[in-house]
């Protein structure tokens, strides 16, 4: 189950939480672009999604805000360790889609790292392509930037 939530929540939290310490862990570093509060995920600029188990405990999450007038950014794209290889991450991604159309967004924008070797096959083939990266993440060596029309 994929529900909105507000990105204040503590599960949603958490989650954060635990992705940006898995980051750490990868290549060192957490979110490099500029912290940001909530209020990024909130209508009409945005929205935060969490993925459910049946019994109701937090299995992943992700966010889109506003990028430009045209495109959102998706952040904080997460699926815990113990959940991976069941399609969460897929599902999430489809669901966000259909929420930054819903917010009258024209195309996504994302970063990921160069570790996160199956996050780029799940941009890949959901049609993200590579482009120059952008603000805080341009000419960060460790960073990877991608675009979807939608």
């Amino acid at each position: 189950m994929i529900s909105r939530e507000p990105f204040e929540s503590a599960d949603a939290q958490a989650l954060a939480q635990a992705q940006q310490a898995e980051l750490r862990g990868i290549d060192g570093r957490g979110d490099i672009g500029p912290v940001r509060v909530g209020a990024m995920f909130e209508p009409p600029d945005g929205v935060f999604l969490v993925a459910r188990a049946e019994d109701g405990a937090p299995l992943g999450c992700g966010g889109v805000a506003r990028f430009d007038e045209t495109r959102g950014e998706l952040k904080r794209m997460y699926v815990v360790p113990e959940a991976r290889g069941r399609g969460i991450g897929r599902e999430l991604l489809v669901a966000l889609e259909a929420e930054a159309r819903a917010l009258g967004y024209q195309g996504l924008v994302l970063e990921t790292g160069t570790a996160q070797e199956a996050a780029i096959g799940l941009y890949a083939s959901f049609g993200y392509a590579p482009i120059p990266c952008y603000g805080p993440y341009a000419g960060q060596a460790v960073s990877r930037c991608f675009e979807k029309t939608l």
